[in-house]
């Protein structure tokens, strides 16, 4: 009766698993499963730092491959110089993308805003690549190619901006502040934005950085000014905002809708995989930042995209034929089990592995219960015949 209910409660409970395992794939949710009709147009690509899986990241390289990929944004960092020159480079330091151990082995760990621009012309920017090969694609690379990310140097936020103003492309860039106690420490803004002003039309600039930003309106209204962080409606119009640059993980249908009914566009960054691709077009993101650029522009369509009903189908199929096989498998064993042969109320199954057991088992026993006759165990044997004793069986 032990073993009965033991059985019984094993089985419920392996039912009970199975048939929750059932009804979690029709709760689930995701941006794809959406009504024919609805998807919106496909994301527009901005590539990050250029684009970063073809040649070194923050190069002139690496935002003409972006813009020969079919990029329609170059974003990148900018940091202002000793002398007052705006350049990009992404890191505090220069020691990761470039040869300042080599070039300037005393001061690798000093701010890269503490060089001039005459010091930092002296970098290399390009023999990083090649020999960490960050993404895994430096073997893709001609041998042109390869030669020219070697001669790679730091490039100046002018020399970024004329490459987007020649291919009306837009512009997104961070702002590092310089240290305490460098020259541009109090007007690093007013000198960016003068060269922002310069060298390319103001409309096609994302202003991401937030300070002084009401200031950098007033003085450039024509910026497309840009948070990083999400806000109400209300403060989101008082700062003339009009983009949003958030992390993917913030996705959400229903905060794009939002945003967008008051002309507020949503970026994501940093994605580069087809399948986080899709799910940030089925969300309604207008543009990605991404490392990938020459990989996400050739998707033409979402890689999954259903109605509800289709994939409510979907998955009742699948568990009714789950169902089925498991049921299959549950009587299968069942037939199995009682036609077996039964001796009393001990089951004993003669063919294979067992019968086999049970014949070696009987062999041993024969042989334990051989003995040697007592009056022989102590017997003198002749030297001359020797006595061979005579086994019995008790």
């Amino acid at each position: 009766m032990n073993k009965k209910v033991r059985q019984v409660a094993a089985l419920a409970l392996y039912l009970s698993v199975l048939f929750s395992l059932y009804l979690v794939p029709l709760g689930m949710y995701s941006p794809c499963i959406k009504e024919a009709g609805t998807l919106g147009p496909a994301p527009t690509l901005i590539g990050h730092r250029g684009a970063p899986m073809l040649a070194p990241e923050n190069t002139m390289m690496s935002f003409e491959k972006a813009v020969e990929a079919g990029g329609e944004g170059l974003e990148t960092d900018v940091t202002i110089s000793y002398d007052g020159v705006p350049f990009l480079m992404h890191d505090f330091t220069l020691k990761r993308t470039t040869d300042v151990a080599e070039v300037f082995p005393n001061r690798t760990h000093l701010d890269a805003s503490m060089f001039t621009w005459a010091e930092l012309q002296q970098l290399n920017a390009g023999n990083w690549f090649l020999s960490r090969d960050p993404f895994g694609t430096v073997s893709s690379l001609s041998e042109p190619d390869c030669s020219r990310a070697q001669n790679q140097s730091v490039p100046t936020l002018a020399q970024f901006l004329e490459v987007a103003a020649r291919s009306s492309r837009l512009v997104l860039f961070d702002l590092h502040r310089p240290p305490y106690g460098h020259p541009y420490h109090q007007s690093y803004i007013n000198t960016t934005l003068q060269v922002v002003q310069a060298h390319i039309n103001s409309s096609q600039v994302l202003w991401l950085p937030s300070e002084d930003r009401e200031l950098v309106h007033a003085v450039d209204p024509e910026l497309q000014q840009t948070s990083g962080e999400k806000a109400s409606i209300h403060e989101l119009t008082v700062g003339h905002i009009t983009r949003l640059n958030l992390h993917y993980s913030t996705m959400s249908q229903q905060q794009f809708r939002k945003y967008q009914s008051v002309n507020v566009s949503t970026n994501l960054y940093v994605i580069s995989q087809p399948w986080l691709y899709t799910l940030a077009w089925c969300s309604g993101a207008q543009s990605v930042t991404t490392n990938s650029i020459h990989i996400l522009s050739s998707i033409n369509k979402p890689l999954f995209l259903m109605t509800q009903e289709e994939y409510s189908l979907m998955w009742i199929l699948t568990d009714a034929v789950s169902a089925l096989l498991i049921i299959a498998v549950f009587i299968f064993h069942w037939w199995r089990e009682r036609g077996l042969p039964w001796s009393g109320s001990r089951q004993t199954h003669e063919n294979g592995a067992y019968s086999k057991f049970r014949t070696e088992l009987s062999d041993v026993w024969s042989i334990s219960s051989v003995s040697v006759r007592p009056d022989l165990r102590s017997a003198p044997s002749s030297p001359s015949k020797p006595h061979l004793p005579t086994i019995t069986e008790e």
